[in-house]
C-alpha cells in the first residue's frame, strides 16, 4: 500500500522496487546509509546502543496492539527524540512495532517456573531483561532463524508476534502458543531512506514522500502487523497448536506483571546519556497508547 501511495504521491516520478536482502538484517541500516540501497527497514535492537530511545515501545506490558503502539512511538519520537541524533546519517520515514510478542513453544506453561532453563530465541532489546528474570537461556538470532532453530532443537521456544505461526510456519513446530493480554514484549523497527537520495529529489517529491510518511506510514505498518496476527492465530488453530488465551486475572499473567515491574526504570537508565526527558517521554508514550486504544 505505501509503495503504491508513494508512487501516486510523486505522480510516478519515484518508482519503488523491492529487492531481496540476503545479509544480516542489522546491516540494512549501514547499507542504506552507505547508499547500497535507497531505503529499507529493520529492527532497531539488532544494533545495540544506537537506537536506545525507541526502546520505550519495547517495555513489557505497554501495548496491546501494533497500530496503537506504532502511532504512539512515532508521536513520542517527534515530541522527545527527534533532536537526540540517533538517526544522524539517515532519513527517518516511519517507526513501527510488531504485535505483542508471544510465546511459541515446544512445551506447556502453567507457571513461571516452567520457563526456567528453557532455551529461547530472542531478537534483543528490552526483552533481554525479561529473559534474565525468567531464568531462560537466551539465544540471540534474527527472527527468520526461528523455524530452523526450533526444528533442529537449538531452542525450545521463540518470542515473536503471533503472525509468525503462519509466515515463519511455526505452527509446524509449536505445541503451544501462549497469548498474554499485552504480550511479553514488542520490537521497534525503523523505515529509513538514504539522506543523499532524499536530498537529490525535488522539493516537490520530498514533500510528497513525507506527506505519506511519518505518522501515516507508522500507522499503516502497525495496522498491517495487527491484521497479520489474526491470520497467525487461525493458522495455529488449523494446525492443532494448543492456543492458550490468557486473561488479566489469570495467576500466570499476574505473576508475569510482578516479574516485569521496574523494567521501565531500566529503560530510563539506559538512555540517561541521550539528553532527553525519559520520564516525560514514557508518560507521553503511555498517553498516546491510551488515546489510540479508546
Amino acid at each position: 500500500m505505501y509503495l503504491t501511495t508513494t508512487e501516486e504521491a510523486t505522480e510516478g516520478r519515484v518508482d519503488v522496487v523491492i529487492e531481496n536482502f540476503t545479509g544480516h538484517p542489522k546491516s540494512i541500516f549501514d547499507a542504506v546509509e552507505d547508499g547500497v540501497y535507497d531505503a529499507g527497514f529493520s529492527v532497531n535492537a539488532y544494533i545495540p546502543g544506537r537506537f536506545s530511545l525507541t526502546g520505550v515501545a519495547e517495555i513489557p506490558g505497554e501495548i496491546s496492539g501494533a497500530e496503537s503502539g506504532s502511532v504512539a512511538l512515532w508521536k513520542t519520537y517527534e515530541e522527545y527524540f527527534a533532536d537526540a541524533g540517533e538517526y544522524d546519517g539517515l532519513k527517518l520515514l516511519g517507526l513501527f512495532v510488531h504485535g505483542p510478542g508471544q510465546l511459541h513453544a515446544k512445551f506447556s506453561v502453567n507457571d513461571l517456573s516452567d520457563f526456567e532453563g528453557k532455551k529461547v530465541r530472542l531478537g534483543g532489546g528490552m526483552v533481554n531483561v525479561l529473559a534474565e528474570r525468567l531464568h531462560v537461556t537466551p539465544v540471540g538470532a534474527p527472527a527468520p532463524k526461528s523455524y530452523e532453530m526450533m526444528q533442529q532443537g537449538v531452542v525450545d521456544a521463540t518470542f515473536l508476534p503471533v503472525q509468525e505461526q503462519k509466515f515463519f510456519r511455526l505452527s509446524e513446530l509449536s505445541s503451544d502458543l501462549v497469548l498474554f493480554p499485552k504480550g511479553l514484549y514488542t520490537t521497534a523497527m525503523s523505515i529509513i531512506m538514504n539522506e543523499d537520495f532524499f536530498a537529490d529529489l525535488s522539493e516537490e517529491d520530498q514533500a510528497a514522500i513525507m506527506s505519506v510518511s511519518g505518522e501515516k506510514l507508522s500507522r499503516l505498518a502497525g495496522a498491517a502487523w495487527g491484521a497479520a496476527d489474526d491470520a497467525g492465530i487461525l493458522e495455529a488453530k488449523e494446525k492443532g497448536v494448543n492456543v492458550v488465551f490468557l486473561s488479566p486475572g489469570d495467576k500466570l499473567v499476574q505473576d508475569m506483571n510482578k516479574l516485569t515491574a521496574g523494567i521501565d526504570d531500566i529503560w530510563m537508565e539506559s538512555v540517561a546519556d541521550r539528553d532527553v526527558d525519559a520520564k516525560a517521554a514514557l508518560a507521553a508514550f503511555r498517553k498516546h497508547v491510551a488515546e489510540e486504544t479508546k
